[in-house]
């Protein structure tokens, strides 16, 4: 590991922030080359970057900035640079090995900044469901993808509803397609819903039409995914670059990606390992690609994103972590349900995170060669 302090001279949009003192740092993760060897898809490079500058009232405030922490067969975190005018270093949460960048600001600060640029590799992932590998989950795996959590609990009306879903299938990849068929055509994305959502599935369970986003339609296949004895898992994210696919809905623009964030899951299958699911994008091109809602997987706009997310996804798409019930070090405040946005404590209190532009953070990413 490496690491550099220097000044960083750099214009802001108001003449007094850019005045003043800005320490930056860079931090060089090492990986294992021999996992990532360009395979039937190219990686694709891009810098990452969260630009928080915000007015602070009296007092101190903290801010937290979730990097990616995730390693795989699809995405390799190269480096993180970071500066501020505050205090700023990398840090974990206590349990989850959760990284993120921490900044703290002294009283007394009026303008608090702090930039974040991650440099990662990402590509597409698809799964050969004719291939069959030796990977198979261990006790500790499966205990620790199988379990509940406050907002994605196992029992109740997710066991029911995954009872409901695979009722006489039999086999692991037929279960868990059927939880994927039930997810995607009984539950609705819902736009009115601020951000990516809260991750509560009973709470969605409970309405008379299920619906939510992204962070609520994939938490509740995992939940009944795990309830049923498969692994799962939620990937917390942000789109990078447009969808190769040609659904707006499935890109992001990458000057400004506040409004970006996404959240895809995993299942783990035997002889496959992790395997790519994500039934929220399905009901996202029904609910938005058209002028009309579509509540058929068989329309032809919403057929080819049925089929491949089912096992696939692309790769402009940056995963921050698994984790959830984040603790954020240093902070006075809940955990996080998940950590997938800015975080930012002040005097008053913690900041809205789903409104970047009172909060004062933006999102970009520029694709490097």
């Amino acid at each position: 590991m490496h690491s550099r302090r220097h000044i960083l001279r750099q214009a802001t949009a108001a003449a007094a922030a850019a005045a003043l003192p800005f320490s930056m740092q860079k931090v060089v993760f090492a990986a294992d080359a021999r996992r990532f060897e360009p395979g039937a898809t190219s990686w694709r490079t891009f810098d990452v970057t969260t630009r928080v500058e915000m007015a602070l009232p009296e007092g101190g405030a903290q801010v937290w900035v979730p990097v990616p922490s995730i390693e795989s067969d699809w995405q390799q975190s190269l480096s993180t640079s970071f500066g501020s005018n505050g205090e700023a270093a990398l840090a974990h949460d206590a349990s989850q090995g959760v990284k993120m960048v921490h900044a703290r600001f002294q009283p007394g600060t009026a303008t608090a900044l702090l930039e974040v640029t991650s440099r990662v590799r990402t590509r597409d992932r698809a799964v050969d469901w004719q291939a069959r590998g030796a990977a198979r989950p261990d006790a500790s795996l499966a205990a620790a993808w199988t379990q509940p959590t406050p907002l994605i609990p196992t029992d109740g009306l997710v066991r029911a509803a995954a009872l409901q879903a695979t009722e006489g299938v039999q086999g692991d990849v037929p279960r868990l397609r059927a939880i994927y068929d039930w997810v995607a055509t009984n539950v609705h994305r819902e736009p009115s819903v601020r951000g990516c959502g809260e991750g509560d599935v009973n709470a969605m369970l409970k309405m008379s039409h299920p619906s939510g986003k992204c962070a609520d339609i994939n938490a509740l296949f995992v939940g009944m995914c795990r309830s049923v004895g498969i692994p799962a898992r939620d990937l917390y994210g942000v789109r990078i670059a447009p969808s190769a696919f040609g659904y707006k809905e499935l890109g992001g623009n990458s000057e400004k990606l506040a409004a970006a964030q996404h959240c895809r899951a995993e299942a783990f299958v035997r002889g496959q390992g992790w395997v790519a699911m994500d039934p929220a994008d399905v009901t996202k091109v029904m609910r938005q690609e058209t002028a009309q809602w579509i509540r058929n997987v068989d329309h032809p706009v919403v057929k080819p994103v049925y089929d491949k997310l089912f096992g696939c996804c692309e790769g402009n798409w940056m995963a921050y972590n698994d984790a959830h019930d984040v603790v954020l070090p240093g902070s006075s405040g809940r955990p996080m349900g998940f950590l997938m946005y800015p975080v930012a404590e002040t005097s008053r209190g913690r900041l809205d995170s789903y409104a970047p532009d009172t909060f004062g953070y933006r999102i970009s990413a520029r694709e490097v060669a």
